[in-house]
């Protein structure tokens, strides 16, 4: 089980850039989800005319259900310039492997709770950090796409892009690279890693 809370206001809108789609996820509404704050916000970039399309559902980490959803939204996901999720890690992670050629961000944070989580097959993991790092690194955890949890880069081990812990594994940080150049985001790379408050 998880908790999401929602990244500090300043962090989200400093993410927005031109026209936005929502994706809120109520699937595990029943352990938390900031639902109150998470329509507040959506209101006011609604009133500034910047949303095109928000979409509410439930599991958004279950992969083959949100791709047909994620179709029917096509038209209002093509006009924007990017993706905001209200959702757990594994969600975001699901949404970005779909819209590879958008920019995908991550409006909340996910705090560990012991127990079960979401209906995820499994193909996306979250550590549940409480400091996601989904929004520069194009949607792809570092924490589990990296045998060694490295947040600042890929280590000198790697060949040919496998992992040097486990070579029928991609190396997670290849990946990371490969998705920032595809939506034109490599300078993210440029910026310093926040260092971690292991007392949160």
């Amino acid at each position: 089980m998880l908790i999401t809370q929602l990244k500090e206001k300043e962090k989200i809108l400093s993410l927005v850039s031109g026209k936005v789609f929502i994706i809120n996820c109520q699937g595990c509404k029943e352990v938390h989800f900031p639902e109150k704050e998470a329509e507040e916000f959506q209101k006011e970039l609604s009133a500034e005319g910047k949303v095109t399309g928000i979409l509410t559902t439930d599991y958004i980490c279950n992969p083959e259900n949100m791709k047909l959803r994620l179709e029917k939204h096509r038209k209002e996901i093509d006009a924007a310039d990017m993706v905001l999720i209200f959702s757990c890690g594994v969600g975001v992670q699901t949404v970005s492997e779909y819209l590879e050629d958008k920019k995908v961000c991550a409006a909340c944070d996910t705090y560990a709770l012991p127990g079960f989580q979401g209906v995820t097959p499994l193909e996306y993991d979250c550590d549940q950090c409480g400091e996601c790092y989904l929004n520069i690194t194009g949607g792809i955890c570092p924490l589990t796409a990296c045998s060694k949890s490295l947040v600042n880069g890929q280590c000198g081990g790697s060949k040919d892009g496998r992992c040097e812990v486990d070579s029928d594994m991609e190396c997670g940080w290849e990946r990371i690279y490969r998705r920032l150049a595809q939506v034109g985001r490599l300078d993210v790379l440029k910026c310093p890693v926040q260092i971690r408050n292991y007392n949160k």
